[in-house]
């Protein structure tokens, strides 16, 4: 089933807002934009991923900024990512001719990071003679800096402090600078070819690039997209959309240090309207076992080995204690406040920075642990400091396991024994004693954590399973229900197996609703409601297929393939009345989960046949 919309009819914004279904993603390695069906690229952190918005449209779209290219005339749009790459190309169709543009953050030749931000968006006339305007409006500092333009050796230059941006214009029009922005237009006629490149510089020399250069530099980010993904592993059933999503998270790595993001985005609303708005620019350690595994299962062991250092250096910083989430830089300060912007469709507040930092999450030790469990059976070894740090994990696990704490979704209630994180501190304990028994980490505690782990698993079957619902329950003594358990099951919680089994039944029967899946039932300190967890209907496909029901599983995850935008992306969610996008995007969660349930299933596909 699919709920895109079919090709976009230019101009229709609703209140200056597209649909965040919309919206592609382009990016470098550093940061990332966000590209409206509609030619505007409404999002961009300069010159980091998690950097203020130079382009911020997408959260107020009269004060946010943009950069807006499309015909002047009615139209229609058509889009896809050139095969192998994470560069867009939108064409559009007008009554007088049709007309492509390629859209990308450019990489150098040999794919290493320079000091250069560049935005590049070329044109192509295909069919008659189309009428194009233009216009950049940056927003420096999520536009509270004020901004000046003027011109250097004739290209308009806009500048706030340290920052600046260029427009280098070829056969677009004469360039004009008023109202706070740069713009003009042209007419594109069939064969010919016109260029915007946007170099930006902080606390550099800005370099203003020639032509022949920017053509060359788009033709080798291509090329460069797709030899990385020419040697990947997945090829079976769900192909595409595997390879989309890898390509989506390769997107979201950080590459100087190796972090991923969680998404490219800020305080895009669980539901409009709402309270629910979260800054995603950081790393979750709650996704690094899915991270992890995703890029050693596909042949990305540069990013898999990266992503590991990085995660041992960020939670170095902290150790014993591991934070819910840890900037792009491996720092642990991420104070949220209020921006003075409006919010996507009046859905307020916009905050930068996230509170839930500071939140007592025990599954993140089990999360942190069955990473490094799965890195040392890859590599077959451990970094001596490191074997010490998870040793030294596992005694902080034994001491902290009974503590209530906020829960993998970080609830603004109360603290709670949460199921799921119980289970979670079992998975920290099993994976440290099998470190142990293969002597990689420390053993002189091996003991005390198989004694505990035995304690933790009493705690779940005796205070955290439901005979009336027949099922694993949202917290110890709740009646509520919690689709997180299925990570439990997911990391191969010890668990009686009856019971993991006869709670994935229950949880599909009053949690699922067709494809979608909500995360919880039961109150979460907040108000207002959200859409269905993208994740979480990945993840109970997956469950389905490793207890063995290949048909459901087949099924459902055929549901949710067809639920992903016309470029193949998802969000964090998606309100299952509209089908509508919802919260932070691209989510890399979603896309992990996406990723893992694929290769369970086709996994389980084989045993099967065998």
């Amino acid at each position: 089933m699919s709920t895109d919309p079919g090709p976009w009819t230019g101009g229709l914004r609703l209140g200056g807002y597209v649909p965040l279904r919309e919206y592609a993603v382009i990016g470098d390695g550093r940061t990332a934009a966000l590209v409206a069906r509609d030619g505007s690229v409404d999002w961009l952190g300069l010159p980091d991923l998690d950097s203020p918005a130079v382009f911020g449209a997408v959260l107020d779209a009269a004060r946010g900024g943009r950069f807006a290219l499309a015909p002047s005339v009615p139209c229609r749009a058509e889009r896809r990512y050139l095969p192998g790459t994470n560069v867009l190309e939108t064409t559009f169709v007008t009554a007088r001719g049709t007309v492509r543009v390629t859209d990308a953050l450019t990489l150098h030749e040999d794919a290493t990071l320079t000091p250069m931000r560049e935005l590049l968006r070329r044109v192509d006339g295909l069919s008659g003679s189309v009428p194009m305007c233009w216009s950049v409006q940056p927003r420096f500092g999520y536009g509270t800096r004020r901004t000046r333009f003027a011109r250097r050796a004739g290209v308009p230059v806009a500048t706030a402090g340290r920052h600046a941006l260029a427009i280098c214009a070829w056969d677009v029009g004469e360039p004009e600078c008023d109202y706070g922005a740069i713009s003009g237009h042209f007419e594109i006629a069939e064969g010919r070819g016109a260029l915007i490149a946007m170099p930006f510089a902080d606390q550099e020399p800005l370099v203003l690039p020639t032509r022949a250069e920017c053509e060359a530099r788009l033709d080798g980010t291509c090329a460069a997209w797709r030899s990385w993904a020419h040697d990947r592993l997945y090829t079976d059933r769900w192909h595409q959309a595997v390879m989309r999503s890898l390509l989506a998270l390769k997107l979201l790595v950080y590459a100087p240090s190796g972090a991923v993001a969680a998404a490219v985005t800020t305080s895009l609303p669980e539901s409009i309207g709402g309270e629910r708005n979260w800054d995603y620019r950081f790393s979750w350690v709650r996704d690094s076992a899915f991270t992890l595994a995703a890029f050693l299962r596909l042949g990305c062991p540069a990013e898999a080995h990266a992503y590991f250092w990085w995660l041992m250096h960020a939670s170095q910083l902290t150790h014993p204690h591991l934070n819910v989430l840890y900037r792009l830089d491996g720092g642990h300060r991420t104070p949220e406040r209020p921006l003075p912007w409006e919010g996507y469709r009046g859905s307020g507040p916009v905050r930068i920075g996230n509170a839930a930092v500071g939140q007592v999450q025990l599954d993140t030790y089990g999360e942190l642990l069955q990473t490094a469990w799965q890195y040392a059976l890859a590599t077959g070894h451990l970094d001596a400091d490191i074997a010490r740090r998870l040793a030294e994990l596992a005694d902080f696990v034994c001491a902290t396991w009974e503590e209530p704490d906020a829960g993998i979704w970080e609830v603004r209630s109360p603290p709670r024994h949460f199921t799921q994180s119980k289970m979670m501190c079992w998975v920290a304990l099993d994976r440290a004693a099998d470190l142990a028994e293969r002597g990689l980490i420390p053993a002189r505690h091996l003991p005390h954590w198989q004694t505990t782990r035995g304690r933790i698993r009493a705690f779940v079957e005796t205070r955290c399973f439901s005979p009336r619902r027949n099922s694993y329950v949202r917290s110890a003594g709740s009646e509520d229900l919690d689709a997180a358990v299925l990570l439990g099951h997911l990391y191969g919680y010890g668990g009686d197996d009856p019971r993991m089994r006869a709670t994935i039944s229950t949880l599909a029967r009053h949690l699922r609703h067709g494809p979608y899946v909500d995360r919880y039932s039961g109150e979460d300190g907040l108000s207002g409601d959200e859409g269905a967890f993208l994740a979480c209907s990945f993840w109970l496909a997956e469950s389905l297929a490793r207890i063995g029901r290949l048909p459901q599983a087949t099924e459902l995850m055929d549901e949710l393939v067809g639920l992903a935008n016309d470029v193949g992306l998802y969000s964090e969610e998606i309100d299952p009345a509209t089908g509508d996008f919802l919260g932070n995007l691209p989510q890399g969660l979603s896309h992990l989960a996406l990723i893992s349930a694929a290769c369970a299933i086709t996994a389980a596909s084989k045993d099967t046949a065998r």
